[in-house]
């Protein structure tokens, strides 16, 4: 009886054993296409993409701005960093959102970070950007704002600042929405060289796989 007992437990060790060392590897995410603006500038460089986790889109966002001064002396970098909130789409019809995830490329240094803004209804999928274009003498900000179009046609205009224009849109994520993003941002140049931050941005579009 106790050989049965012993015997018992070696089998049920090994099996416990053998559990333990299980690994379940997850597939790596594939964007399926990449959306960007046409009136983007060009300091700085381009940060590293990341993108929501499998199986989650972009329904919100909020930036990181510095307000502008209007002080003769002051070097305004208007937008400095833009974060994408994933949901898992299931929920893209709910008004709040409470379990996201949160993806960001470069960021600038300077500047305050805004409220969340949600899609009423549906996820992200196309973009426009207001910059302000280049500047002889006067003070160069670069990229100001950003407005998203919601999968269920509703706009969201982020809460940047009103130098420069708007461009135009981007093209539209079809059949998916936006899950990921990179930025190009001018890192601070020092009390001399006039600062920019974030003056470009694409967008990845991811399928339902």
């Amino acid at each position: 009886m106790h050989y049965f007992i012993s015997l018992l437990l070696v089998i049920i060790g090994l099996h416990v054993s053998i559990q333990s060392v299980t690994v379940l590897v997850s597939k790596p995410r594939n964007y399926k296409s990449v959306l960007t603006v046409s009136n983007g500038m060009s300091w700085g460089s381009w940060g590293s993409m990341d993108l929501c986790p499998t199986g989650m889109y972009a329904a919100g966002f909020s930036l990181k701005v510095e307000e502008i001064s209007y002080a003769p002396w002051d070097d305004n970098t208007a937008l400095n960093g833009i974060r994408l909130h994933c949901i898992d789409p299931s929920r893209a019809l709910e008004v709040s959102y409470y379990d996201y995830a949160t993806v960001q490329s470069e960021v600038g240094s300077f500047g305050k970070w805004t409220e969340i803004k949600w899609c009423p209804f549906g996820i992200l999928t196309a973009f426009q950007l207001r910059v302000d274009t280049y500047q002889v003498i006067a003070d160069n900000s670069a990229a100001n704002n950003i407005m998203f179009k919601c999968s269920h046609g509703s706009f969201l205009e982020g809460d940047g600042t009103d130098w420069g224009y708007w461009g135009d849109w981007s093209s539209t994520c079809q059949g998916s929405g936006i899950c990921g993003i990179m930025t190009r941002v001018q890192e601070h140049e020092g009390i001399w060289i006039d600062d920019t931050a974030l003056n470009d941005v694409r967008m990845y579009c991811c399928g339902s796989n």
